[in-house]
């Protein structure tokens, strides 16, 4: 559940703390207070789009903080599986947006992408936006509903029938693009087998170019490393007063005294060991002059193999690694052209069988979802019945598509009759606003008995409706608190009575800038606001005892829920 809410300048909220209980926790306002923009920041906080308008005016960053206590499997085996930490269940999510537009994501103290955020939401709670139930307009959301039902039972084979489906495309694909006719397959052919002598003639040597690359610097600059290394040559071995006749005369020198004194006796040893050192360094460039010549031959050479390594790394690749990879693709090509009959044969055999073990898979999963949607309109009926649909029909149609979608081969329809004669049609057609609104109340019901998420946010699920509806729409979420943490924000009082906890948001103005807060209501502040949505401008002592009577009523329809 979500235990606590704190957000930092956002939007016209200076700074808010917000401490949330189980059961039903009611959200009212005046219009225009912020409501609405709380569920905004708990959105955002879940890794939802952020725009541009979302920090206060004047700060630098806005702050979301969510505390939720979950012991779901489902949400620790992800924590695990993306090494955060975790302790008794508890999860802190942040998430700060700075004036440029980056934000940093946090989940318990460490930095995660916004998109672990959404995976980890959609775990944690569900949001019912105040236009959401406009998505039953839409049949492809009705199929996700029937298999959101369904749960595992349709998942694992909706998961194989998704793999299946990809799998087959591919190799239709493949297919469709290798029919070629006869002059066709043998231009390819011999364009192949031209590609693979080129290819087979240079004898390439994997990271040969490195070696040549080096090679190539060195006789480049053959001219100036010959000219420096003569002298440095010249200095250290070639001239009567060079560093070796130097030195040498040094170790005479120091022959004659070492006798006398241990010191002196090092001193020889550390020259003459110099001395060895400059006839190794001296002979060695003597051998590297003699032998190095003009190389202009041996740069040629280099220079040639160079050109020809560059000119296949600009054809088939950009290193020898990459051209023997497309070596090998032609290779494959070619086996396959040669023998063209039995690679579409074998192709063929290949998208038989797939198409055999998708189209078993979509036959299992439609058997399931029929299955699942008549027990998935029978509790939809009898939940829209509770929410004052007092003469519904609900049906659900599933029809068999000619061809494979990525969920299969079926397509559903929610079908509704919401008054006593009339035929029952598709949903999208008849449906008001308000018996949307209701109709989403009712499938969130049923869901949430499914369902395994604790936590549930309506943004003003009462709209477009009144009167008895609205009741008996209160009592639909008084009696889902009792299995879950919802929030709602309301504007109705028969909606707001069914708190269990009660909360008003407030907007303040100093004529400089505007600031919203919320803050829990007591048993007589609940009373008083209930009659400020009752009675609107005035508040009259029949209101409130109207308003304390529907507390009371409230209070006793909880009782057996």
């Amino acid at each position: 559940m979500l235990l606590s809410l704190h957000v930092k300048n956002f939007a016209i909220i200076d700074e808010v703390e917000v401490y949330f209980k189980d059961h039903l926790n009611i959200l009212t306002g005046e219009t225009g207070a912020g409501k609405s923009i709380l569920i905004d920041s708990i959105n955002v906080a879940l890794g939802g789009k952020v725009t541009k308008d979302i920090i206060r005016k004047n700060c630098e960053y806005a702050l979301v903080e969510l505390v939720f206590v979950t012991n779901r499997p489902e949400v620790l085996k992800l924590l695990e599986e993306n090494d955060l930490p975790t302790e008794d269940g508890q999860i802190l999510i942040s998430r700060k947006i700075m004036t440029n537009g980056r934000s940093i994501c946090k989940l318990n103290g460490e930095n995660v992408t916004a998109q672990l955020l959404k995976d980890i939401a959609t775990l944690l709670l569900d949001i019912h936006g105040q236009h959401e139930h406009q998505s039953l307009l839409y049949k492809h959301k009705h199929l996700e509903m029937i298999d959101r039902f369904a749960k595992e039972e349709a998942a694992v084979h909706k998961e194989k029938v998704q793999e299946l489906y990809h799998s087959y495309q591919k190799l239709k694909e493949e297919y469709d693009n290798a029919e070629i006719d006869e002059d066709k397959r043998l231009r390819e052919l011999s364009f192949l087998e031209y590609e693979m002598n080129e290819i087979e003639e240079a004898k390439l040597v994997m990271d040969e170019d490195i070696s040549l690359q080096a090679e190539y610097k060195k006789l480049s600059n053959a001219n100036l490393i010959n000219e420096n290394l003569s002298g440095a040559y010249k200095q250290t071995s070639d001239s009567s007063d060079s560093a070796a006749d130097l030195v040498s005369r040094a170790v005479k020198f120091l022959s004659k005294i070492s006798e006398y004194d241990l010191q002196l006796n090092g001193f020889l040893t550390q020259l003459i060991d110099i001395e060895g050192l400059l006839n190794d360094f001296n002979r060695d460039v003597s051998e590297y002059l003699s032998d190095s010549g003009d190389g202009l031959e041996g740069f040629i050479e280099v220079e040639n193999r160079l050109n020809l390594i560059n000119h296949l790394k600009s054809k088939y690749g950009n290193s020898i690694g990459e051209i023997f990879n497309y070596y090998k693709n032609l290779d494959s090509k070619k086996k396959k052209y040669e023998a063209y009959d039995e690679y579409l044969q074998d192709l063929r055999q290949k998208i038989d069988v797939t198409e055999q073990k998708l189209r078993k898979e979509c036959e299992i999963l439609s058997s399931i979802r029929r299955k699942t949607s008549s027990q998935l309109a029978e509790k939809m009926k009898a939940a829209l019945i509770d929410l004052n649909f007092l003469d519904v029909n609900f049906e659900i149609e599933i029809k068999q598509l000619n061809n494979y979608t990525v969920n299969g081969l079926d397509e559903a329809e929610f079908m509704i009759s919401t008054n006593p004669g009339e035929p029952i049609r598709p949903l999208a057609k008849i449906a008001s606003g308000g018996e949307l609104s209701r109709i989403m109340l009712a499938i969130k019901s049923v869901m949430a008995k499914k369902d395994d998420i604790q936590t549930l946010i309506f943004d003003e699920i009462d709209v477009g409706i009144s009167g008895r509806t609205a009741q008996k729409v209160s009592e639909k979420l008084g009696l889902l608190a009792g299995e879950h943490q919802i929030l709602c924000i309301t504007h109705l009082p028969q909606i707001a009575a069914m708190a269990d906890t009660h909360f008003i948001i407030e907007k303040n103005t100093d004529g400089i800038s505007t600031n919203t807060n919320i803050r829990q209501l007591d048993e007589t502040e609940v009373v008083q606001e209930l009659a400020r949505i009752l009675g609107g401008a005035k508040i009259t002592d029949n209101v409130l005892t109207n308003a304390l009577e529907m507390k009371e009523l409230a209070n006793h329809t909880k009782k057996y829920r």
